[in-house]
């Protein structure tokens, strides 16, 4: 995402970054877990466990969450060259039994820089339609549109300061029994951005992202990846300056399958900087909850 799902929190890097990569996430970036079988997920136990296909860290997947269950997903990010910090909190929910539509919200505390304050950032309201696959289908495809509320201090370089939009495409690829791919290409735009002076300018920004999941058990898979980002920067009234990024993130997740529905799902990542991002190193920890939830009977 956060789903992650592209938050433009100041347009500073990789402060930025961090936001972007777990927005996209669906999202947010946001991205559902995705289950085997449609039918049966809400009630797998751990005696009967489904082979997990859960959220990329930093890439958004093609997956709408499944009719019955929610997903609570948690996702803390520290980079230590630029000593800033993110953690995110994203609520997936279907809105349907296909499951063609799904809302979400994702809440935002960070730092900085070594030089900022902790505090809340902004918040992103997501609605994803399943238009391609879904469940078990070699090739999905679900685009994503979210508002971007600036309910963080911009003054403090946590918040655009402005009302933004975002659009995400993600598409995921079945190769193999054991291996899938997700590729997404998304953009931000803040019509009234503004920087810690109080300056303002429209501001842009453009995603691209690539990511290698292998299943190498049921429950334990190995992630790679990689993540661009460019995003402009308000430096004056009305002047902007873009800035880039890349990330290689190589990761790893587990799944724990308790009675009743439960799936538990912690992970860490350790993103690399690459290019423009070169130097910087970090580390992810992940954390997911799915769940049913109670609703009327048919």
């Amino acid at each position: 995402m956060i789903n992650n799902m592209l938050l433009p929190m100041a347009y500073k890097m990789p402060v930025f970054l961090v936001a972007a990569g777990l927005l996209t996430i669906g999202a947010a970036t946001a991205a559902a877990q995705e289950p085997a079988d449609p039918q049966t997920t809400a009630t797998q136990t751990a005696a009967e466990p489904a082979p997990i296909a859960d959220n990329s860290f930093l890439v958004e997947e093609a997956y709408n969450q499944e009719w019955g269950v929610v997903q609570h997903i948690s996702s803390f990010t520290r980079f230590w060259q630029g000593r800033d910090w993110a953690f995110t909190f994203t609520q997936e929910w279907p809105v349907n039994r296909a499951p063609r539509h799904q809302l979400s919200y994702t809440l935002m505390a960070e730092r900085p820089g070594a030089g900022g304050s902790g505090g809340f950032g902004d918040v992103a309201l997501n609605y994803r339609y399943q238009l391609l696959g879904g469940g078990d289908a070699t090739v999905a495809f679900s685009p994503r549109f979210s508002v971007l509320l600036p309910t963080g201090n911009s003054s403090r370089g946590r918040g655009a300061g402005g009302v933004g939009f975002q659009t995400n495409l993600p598409f995921s690829i079945r190769t193999g029994k054991r291996l899938v791919t997700h590729w997404n290409a998304g953009a931000t735009f803040v019509p009234s951005a503004r920087n810690e002076a109080g300056e303002r300018a429209f501001a842009a920004g453009y995603n691209l992202g690539q990511s290698f999941v292998w299943l190498a058990h049921p429950r334990f898979n190995v992630l790679l990846e990689t993540v661009w980002h460019s995003m402009d920067s308000v430096v004056a009234p009305d002047t902007t300056v873009r800035e880039n990024s890349l990330l290689i993130s190589p990761g790893i997740r587990w799944a724990h399958n308790l009675p009743g529905g439960l799936q538990i799902v912690p992970g860490v990542a350790v993103p690399i900087g690459a290019g423009p991002s070169r130097g910087e190193t970090g580390i992810i920890f992940y954390l997911s909850l799915e769940h049913p939830f109670r609703r009327r009977a048919d």
